[in-house]
C-alpha cells in the first residue's frame, strides 16, 4: 500500500470522527446549554398548591354492615340456621317460631320464609338450581324419592314408595343437628349433583325482630 492510499484512509477516518464529535456536541448544547450539569435535561415536575390525595380517616364499611343498616326492620341470619330453628321448633306450617339472628337479636318467623329456600333458584349461591328442580313431586324421577316442593312433601321424607307413603324422616325427628337435611346443607358431597358446595354460609334477611318491653323504673 503506497503512501497516497494511506493518506486517503487516515483522512477519511479523521473527517468521520470529527463529524461524529461535532454532532454529539451540537446535540448536547441544544439539550443542556453550555454547562456540565445539564439541568435542562431533567423532567419538569408539575406541582399543585393543594394535595391531590387525602388520606382516609374512617374505616371502610363492610357490605354486610351496610345491608344490615338498610334493613333494620328485619333479621339477618344464616339460611341453614333459619331452617334449623324451624325444625327444632316442631316444623309447623302455620305456627311462628323464634330464633336469634347473627346480631344477637331475638326474631320470629314462619314456614312462609323457609319454603323459598327450597323452591327458588339462584339463592344458595350464584347460579344454583332450586331444590325442586331435582326433588319434585314426581317421585319416579326425583332423586332419593324426595319431594321438597311442599310442606307435606318435606315432612313425608325420602325413599318413598309412592306419593301417599311416608319415607325416611329428613328432619331428624325434630333434632336439626342430627337430621339428613342438615347433613346435606352443611357438607359438600362431590358425587351428588347440586350438593357439591357447602350451603351453610348463605346469609339472608328473614323474620322480624321481637319487640322488648321496657322494664318500668320504680
Amino acid at each position: 500500500m503506497n503512501d497516497d492510499v494511506k493518506k486517503y484512509i487516515y483522512g477519511a477516518i479523521s473527517v468521520f470522527l470529527v463529524g461524529v464529535l461535532t454532532w454529539v456536541g451540537l446535540v448536547y448544547v441544544s439539550a443542556c446549554g453550555f454547562t456540565l450539569s445539564c439541568n435542562r435535561g431533567d423532567i419538569p415536575i408539575s406541582r399543585t398548591p393543594v394535595p391531590t390525595l387525602i388520606p382516609a380517616t374512617l374505616p371502610a364499611m363492610q357490605p354486610e354492615d351496610s345491608m344490615v343498616v338498610a334493613a333494620a326492620d328485619v333479621c339477618y341470619v344464616a339460611a341453614a340456621d333459619l331452617v334449623g330453628a324451624w325444625v327444632d321448633a316442631g316444623a309447623s306450617d302455620t305456627e311462628a317460631f323464634q330464633f336469634t339472628d347473627s346480631n344477637g337479636t331475638n326474631c320470629e318467623s314462619t314456614f312462609d320464609e323457609v319454603k323459598p329456600l327450597f323452591v327458588e333458584a339462584n339463592l344458595w349461591y350464584s347460579g344454583s338450581f332450586s331444590c325442586i328442580s331435582c326433588h319434585s313431586v314426581d317421585l319416579a324421577v326425583s332423586p332419593a324419592q324426595l319431594d321438597l316442593s311442599s310442606y307435606e312433601g318435606i315432612l313425608a321424607g325420602s325413599r318413598r314408595a309412592e306419593g301417599a307413603s311416608t319415607g325416611t324422616d329428613i328432619l331428624g325427628d325434630g333434632n336439626w343437628d342430627s337430621s339428613l337435611l342438615y347433613e346435606f346443607i352443611s357438607e359438600a358431597k362431590a358425587d351428588v349433583p347440586g350438593h357439591t358446595e357447602v350451603l351453610s354460609s348463605l346469609m339472608i334477611f328473614a323474620g322480624t325482630p321481637l319487640s322488648v318491653e321496657a322494664t318500668p323504673t320504680p
